[in-house]
């Protein structure tokens, strides 16, 4: 079977491409690459930037600053260890919520459980919860969410009080309000690309499925989900990106108390939360000690999704 090309060599009735289209190939490639490598160059320029700001903190505190857990300007004693600890509590309470109920949402408005007619409206309305501002988010979390949260909560204190979990009563803001405002926030993107992802699987896989005899849920967890791993699993890192990086919605349900507590009623800190609260007012080493704090949540970034591609790596072996 002869390729197009080996056909334009027997056949003289083939005019030869124009030198302007061949031009035009050639500007496009390039322009890809560049547009590509600026991309790269724009991540390696911020990370620069970020670095050599925080150079005096690195100098006066070594890898130590991410252990030490005070925070004090007056005394200029500075450690990140609880922010850390909240920026990652909180983004895996996010999780915890938001994936089995992303992902479901996502097999429920991909799989034809509803007629298009009314399908088509609830996509929209997921979709559209990603464009609501976080300022939005953290006004309904304090007027709305709270008050619902404050007898639960006070009940797992009185009932649970002895795992260090829920050790300390619960003051309004802390750790649980924040980690389920995050899992309001992350929702649509998680719920949008895992859609996405199973309505792209191609139909023979659903009908060959069916068709060996399996039940639609036998296909749907054993065929369409595995399939369709690589995308699901974008969609979760997105959705910790943006867990991990929050910071209007978190800042005004956390309770931004830089102590460390493992307590979930506790009021606690994240990392944005920090950067964002404090760096208009500060100076001299804080300064560079916030430009660290904010180097160290970018690494933070940098090796979930580095272990996210390692796992899809591996799932795709099998």
């Amino acid at each position: 079977m002869t390729t197009h090309i080996e056909a334009r060599r027997f056949d003289s009735t083939i005019p030869p491409r124009p030198a302007t289209e061949k031009f035009v190939d050639r500007g496009f490639l390039w322009l890809t690459r560049i547009l590509a490598l600026a991309v790269a160059g724009v991540l390696i320029f911020i990370t620069v930037v970020v670095a050599v700001q925080a150079l005096p903190a690195i100098r006066e505190y070594g890898l130590k600053f991410v252990i030490m857990s005070d925070w004090n300007p007056v005394e200029e004693i500075y450690g990140i260890l609880p922010m850390i600890y909240g920026t990652l509590a909180s983004s895996a309470i996010g999780l915890i919520f938001a994936v089995p109920l992303g992902v479901g949402t996502a097999i429920f408005l991909s799989e034809n459980f509803l007629p298009l007619a009314i399908r088509t409206p609830l996509i929209i309305m997921v979709e559209l919860l990603a464009a609501i501002p976080s300022i939005v988010y953290g006004l309904w979390g304090i007027y709305v969410l709270t008050p619902l949260l404050q007898a639960p909560a006070t009940w797992l204190h009185d009932h649970l009080g002895w795992m260090v979990l829920f050790s300390s009563p619960f003051q309004g803001r802390g750790m649980l309000p924040a980690g389920l405002i995050l899992t309001i926030m992350v929702l649509p993107i998680i719920t949008a690309i895992s859609r996405d992802s199973l309505a792209s699987l191609p139909p023979e896989l659903r009908q060959a499925s069916l068709g060996l005899g399996a039940t639609r849920w036998a296909t749907i967890f054993r065929v369409l989900i595995p399939a369709a791993f690589s995308g699901i699993v974008g969609g979760i890192m997105l959705g910790l990106g943006r867990a991990m990086g929050e910071t209007m919605a978190v800042t005004l349900l956390i309770g931004n108390s830089n102590n460390l507590d493992f307590s979930l009623l506790a009021p606690a800190n994240t990392i944005a939360s920090l950067l964002a609260n404090q760096f208009s007012e500060a100076s001299g080493l804080q300064i560079a000690s916030l430009m660290y704090a904010g180097l160290i949540l970018f690494f933070l970034t940098l090796v979930v999704n580095v272990f996210a591609e390692l796992i899809v790596r591996n799932v795709k072996k099998f």
